[in-house]
């Protein structure tokens, strides 16, 4: 696979989930909601302080642990997708290793920089926030909180059977969490990865490589 490719690749994912953040952000209020299909595909505004979930761990210094932590995360992946790259890695892997790297530098943008260019947002009300205010941005470098907006509640008001573990007879609703395009783009890397992880590492990937290894040319000193 093309490093070049791969390049543009991660760099389309990245300004595609940041043009959606942006335009939710200045557009919407927390908690604005709006339909996009039906009743099951919402555009609904909220922000997400923490982890997956909505977990948040340690306060202020949870917040900024974590935002460390995506970033050498991130660092980190830059190099392993260069090796994958030059160790000619099946494209497939690839493509997923790029997907869910590009996801987590979306949401690490947000977690660096929002909380500096962006107003606070505010539930409920015909606020919105404004980008780069005069007045300072919400929280300091570091502190920033990542947009989400997606929201698929395909199942609503449902009920585990009373004979359920734990849960029985309370209600539940599917699907439950907000997410954006950056979670959305580390999903699918890593979903993919597990339903062809065979095909991306198995017998027929270590042929074709030894295959393209022998067929290589040679130089030969003269």
């Amino acid at each position: 696979m093309n490093g070049k490719k791969i390049i543009a690749l991660i760099a389309l994912i990245i300004i595609i989930d940041q043009a959606i953040k942006f335009y939710i952000k200045l557009n919407y209020f927390i908690g604005e909601e709006h339909l996009m299909l039906g009743t099951w595909a919402r555009l609904h505004f909220v922000e997400n302080e923490g982890m997956a979930w909505g977990l948040k761990f340690g306060g202020d210094f949870g917040k900024i642990a974590l935002t460390l932590f995506r970033l050498l995360a991130v660092i980190w992946g830059a190099f392993l997708i260069r090796g994958f790259i030059a160790k000619k890695y099946h494209n497939g892997f690839i493509i997923c290793a790029a997907l869910i790297f590009a996801g987590a530098v979306g949401n690490l943008i947000d977690s660096l920089f929002y909380g500096m260019i962006f107003e606070q947002s505010v539930s409920y009300t015909t606020q919105v926030a404004v980008f780069m205010p005069k007045a300072g941005g919400y929280a300091p470098f570091l502190h920033g909180k990542v947009v989400d907006m997606f929201y698929f509640p395909i199942i609503q008001n449902g009920h585990f059977p009373s004979w359920f573990p734990i849960w029985g007879g309370e209600e539940f609703e599917f699907f439950r969490p907000v997410f954006n395009f950056a979670d959305a783009s580390i999903s699918v890397g890593v979903i993919t990865l597990f339903i062809f992880q065979n095909k991306f590492f198995g017998k027929e990937n270590d042929e074709n490589l030894e295959k393209e290894q022998i067929e290589a040319p040679v130089s030969n000193p003269e």
